[in-house]
């Protein structure tokens, strides 16, 4: 019996400690030499956040590529290109309970209560294109969406989870 609680409470750990607020998705060309990577630099033409935003990115990107061995360098061998982009989103939420029964039972006359909520936010995405310097060609991609851009608390919080998030599929596990 213990046993069972055992595996029971560990199942449960994991599945409360592997979910995460965001979507996050990468791909990558299956010619790519990965190990052959050693430096690269970043491009942000396509960067279109606010100053502190900006930093958060950038910081969080150079510190995840060099935690993957690749060092900054003027004649890199990747080029990591950056962008980021929002959407509105509206959520519509519908609650209809069970009203007030009246003559009959719950299938004659009654009284019943619907209530519609909708909230409207901003939702902010990360996406990090690593090319290859020499044929100009992408080779990895990674997305991340989920970032909740109206708070300023929550973004400071969320770029570097999401960035984390986005880098952990670099190098690509070939299969």
């Amino acid at each position: 019996m213990k046993k069972y609680i055992f595996i029971l409470l560990a199942s449960a750990t994991l599945a409360l400690t592997s979910c995460s607020p965001f979507q996050v998705r990468s791909d990558y060309a299956d010619t790519a030499n990965f190990t052959s990577y050693k430096t690269y630099k970043i491009r942000i033409d396509d960067l279109k956040l606010n100053d502190i935003d900006k930093d958060r990115v950038l910081n969080e990107l150079s510190r995840q590529l060099q935690s993957k061995g690749l060092q900054s360098g003027e004649n890199p061998d990747l080029i990591v290109n950056v962008k980021a982009n929002h959407k509105k989103v509206t959520d519509i939420t519908n609650n209809s309970p069970y009203g007030m029964y009246g003559w009959g039972g719950p299938f004659g006359w009654g009284v019943g209560m619907s209530r519609t909520w909708t909230s409207n936010y901003n939702e902010g995405a990360i996406i990090v294109d690593l090319v290859d310097a020499k044929s100009n060609k992408l080779v990895w991609q990674g997305i991340g969406s989920g970032i909740s851009v109206d708070s300023p608390k929550a973004k400071q919080r969320q770029i570097p989870e999401i960035m984390a998030e986005i880098m952990k599929n670099y190098p690509p596990q070939k299969k």
